[in-house]
């Protein structure tokens, strides 16, 4: 009678604790093509350090087509999923401090951006607080973007009247120095943009020629040394999901997964496909990568510099020492590239 007891009070913990466990699944929506590594490496890299962190408390599962990209924050904020990536650039005039970690001219990859994005958020961006109605858990930027095209692209004024995909944010300043006629389309519809003809070229990493398959309508790849821009991406939850969570899970999510731990992993993940993509880009026969020459990087630093004092001009005018954040960004990629 004692044994049957016990069994049945141990298969009621167990029951318990399964509940428990189901309770704290969370939604995170992405917009992303399935195999593109932001889901397959950064999201799933996401949900399994979450899982890791809380011996199993939580756990999240990736659902996608909940919202077009611009409309991801606000799913977010009405509680339709629990956690997202926005790409700042799809939302004009609602991020300003963001676009520092665009600007061209830095030196390092990914994850060296990454880890410097986060901490000069820390020390500088924070203030203004522009994802206010969410909890920040996130930030990332990928690696240099160059430009891909469907046409042959020797020298930098080839680029001069080119119809291109530009995704927004610093893409687009810099776009107009270089004469590019600029077309804006979400990331997933890239391929067919291309494909139809309606644009020559594509501002992004060269990652991306796996991810969206430049490699069969961008035959031709014009690499600037350092990129052209960066694209500043931000892992968002919703505050009430995270509060309603058990403090020990907070804690150990707060101490060992958001913040910097989570945005570096995120720059590996971008480096990682780049590498790839740019193997693949040197094996297929019909395809060319191009470096700009040492005159035409010389006339992109002039381009660069008018944009960086641009931008810089528009962070300062949030109150953010815009000049004292942009010399942190550069020396904290020097330190996390050592």
């Amino acid at each position: 009678m004692k044994l049957t007891k016990l069994m049945a009070s141990a298969a009621l913990a167990v029951a318990a604790a399964t509940a428990s466990f189901a309770e704290e699944n969370l939604v995170i929506s992405s917009w992303l093509p399935p195999a593109h590594p932001i889901n397959t490496e950064m999201l799933q890299g996401l949900a399994d350090m979450m899982a890791e962190a809380t011996g199993g408390e939580v756990t999240a599962e990736i659902k996608m087509g909940l919202a077009p990209p611009p409309a991801q924050m606000d799913l977010v904020m009405d509680g339709a999923a629990d956690v997202t990536i926005i790409f700042h650039g799809y939302q004009p005039g609602r991020f300003v401090a963001t676009k520092l970690i665009e600007l061209p001219g830095y030196e390092g990859n990914a994850e060296a951006a990454s880890v410097a994005y986060w901490r000069v958020h820390e020390a500088h961006l924070a203030q203004i607080d522009e994802h206010r109605g969410v909890k920040l858990i996130g930030l990332t930027t990928h690696g240099p973007g160059q430009i891909h095209s469907n046409k042959e692209v020797a020298t930098l004024d080839d680029l001069n009247g080119l119809k291109t995909r530009l995704g927004g944010g610093v893409s687009a300043d810099v776009g107009a120095e270089l004469g590019l006629v600029g077309i804006q389309v979400p990331a997933p519809k890239v391929y067919e943009t291309l494909d139809s003809g309606a644009a020559d070229a594509v501002a992004m990493n060269m990652g991306e020629r796996i991810s969206f398959k430049l490699n069969e309508v961008a035959k031709n790849v014009y690499e600037m040394p350092g990129g052209f821009y960066r694209g500043s991406f931000a892992v968002l939850m919703s505050q009430e999901r995270f509060d309603s969570l058990p403090e020990a899970a907070q804690k150990a999510l707060e101490d060992n997964v958001f913040g910097e731990p989570f945005s570096r992993m995120m720059g590996k993940a971008w480096d990682v496909s780049d590498d790839s993509a740019r193997e693949a880009t040197l094996a297929a026969g019909d395809n060319k990568i191009v470096t700009a020459s040492g005159e035409d990087q010389a006339k992109f630093a002039e381009m660069a510099a008018r944009v960086r004092e641009k931008i810089l001009a528009e962070i300062a005018e949030t109150g953010i020492d815009a000049q004292a954040a942009y010399e942190m960004v550069k020396a904290e990629m020097a330190k996390a590239s050592m």
